[in-house]
């Protein structure tokens, strides 16, 4: 008789037509089932119930300012890396209604919290740094002195089956910040594909019952390996491209992006604090369209504005929170004015927050190296590209 859960840690195997089955529990559960999808041209998050709605024989082709969706000769499930959407799209909202308040008969005001839908959500195909982009957005909402009930009430049910990765675009720099390509914790499921099978990890008690749903079987120490050595190869791989290895370590492994981007963390706070006035921020500034939307597309960027929107009969009153973005000239608006003036102001306040102070608010950077800001920016400007003139590099 087959057990009814799988212990943490364990390793399993099915056939790739099984993994409807972990969509059918994850739906029998109650969990409303999100996974990639082919729409508008990208790779997207959206209802996923049907294993032949995810963007089998596809892959993502990225660059600078650059995303194009092209057939994949190799017919993958998961050939893809990241699209525009994150975690964050379904834990922290891009809008909504924080509290209401409505006022009686007698103009006395009651005041409710307005949480979330309770129907849990299940994310199949994540990354292994948006996990790592998860935790600091748990670092942010729920572990300093004020936990967020908002972002708690999503959070603590989300289920999450990862994917290890087997191919960088050459805009990932994971392995410069040791976010990946391994998925390393924090998933309930863990994926690797190979021809015609998946190997699972479990990685949680809850995904150890989800399993036991389908026709799995045992996986063999070889079996184990191999699917170790598929996201191990590939950061090997980018190592080799980024010069940081000898070209001995990487085996036989296939670079995909041979111009892939390197992020050299060495003394990065104070590369940063130490060179404010550096000339390099005015030439970045002339680029940078303030747009925000490396703010809108980075799966760690937290901040938000709050609005109190009110009925025309002024008896009603909604509290509604939105992103927001350190780009645009009201986010450090104060009774004198607009603090930062200039896009280049504001681009350095990013840049000097996301990898520089953050380690003094969290403890950590404030990126996990997916690239997104350097795919989705219209202009092309590259993080790594300016992190290196800064410290001189002539490369």
């Amino acid at each position: 008789m087959a057990p009814r859960h799988l212990p943490v840690g364990s390793f399993v195997r099915i056939d790739k037509h099984d993994l409807q089955s972990i969509l059918d529990s994850l739906s029998q559960r109650g969990y409303r089932t999100i996974g990639p999808r082919l729409r508008d041209d990208a790779m997207v998050y959206d209802e996923l119930t049907r294993v032949s709605d995810l963007p089998i024989g596809y892959i993502d082709e990225q660059d600078g300012g650059r995303y194009r969706v092209v057939s994949d000769p190799q017919q993958r499930w998961f050939g893809y890396v990241v699209g525009p959407h994150s975690l964050k799209n379904f834990v922290f909202p891009p809008h909504e209604t924080l509290l209401r308040s409505h006022r009686d008969a007698d103009g006395l005001w009651s005041t409710q919290t307005e949480l979330p839908e309770t129907r849990p959500v299940a994310v199949l195909g994540v990354r292994s740094c948006d996990l790592r982009a998860l935790r600091v957005q748990d670092r942010v909402f729920l572990e300093g002195p004020y936990v967020d009930v908002h972002y708690q009430s999503r959070r603590e049910p989300l289920f999450l089956v990862a994917v290890n990765c087997a191919r960088a675009a050459a805009t990932c720099f994971c392995h410069s910040m040791k976010t990946g390509p391994a998925v390393r914790g924090g998933h309930d499921l863990a994926l690797t594909e190979f021809v015609d099978h998946f190997v699972i990890e479990v990685g949680s008690d809850t995904g150890g019952e989800v399993v036991t749903e389908t026709n799995w079987t045992p996986c063999t120490i070889e079996e184990v390996q191999a699917a170790n050595d598929v996201p191990q190869r590939l950061s090997s791989a980018m190592q080799l491209r980024d010069k940081t290895l000898p070209a001995s370590s990487a085996g036989d492994v296939e670079v995909d992006h041979p111009n892939g981007r390197y992020l050299d963390i060495r003394g990065i706070r104070e590369l940063l604090l130490d060179n404010l006035e550096h000339a390099r921020w005015q030439a970045v500034g002339k680029r940078c369209l303030s747009c925000a939307n490396c703010t809108m597309v980075c799966p760690t960027c937290f901040c938000s504005s709050v609005e109190e929107v009110a009925s025309l009969t002024q008896d009603n009153v909604e509290r509604k929170r939105s992103w927001a973005s350190c780009f645009t000239a009201e986010h450090s608006y104060m009774n004198s004015g607009t603090v930062r003036k200039t896009t280049a102001s504001r681009y350095r306040q990013w840049l000097t927050h996301k990898l520089a102070t953050w380690h003094d608010q969290f403890g950590q950077s404030g990126c996990v190296g997916c690239g997104r800001c350097i795919t989705w920016c219209p202009v092309g400007i590259d993080l790594t590209v300016e992190v290196a003139a800064l410290r001189g590099d002539k490369s």
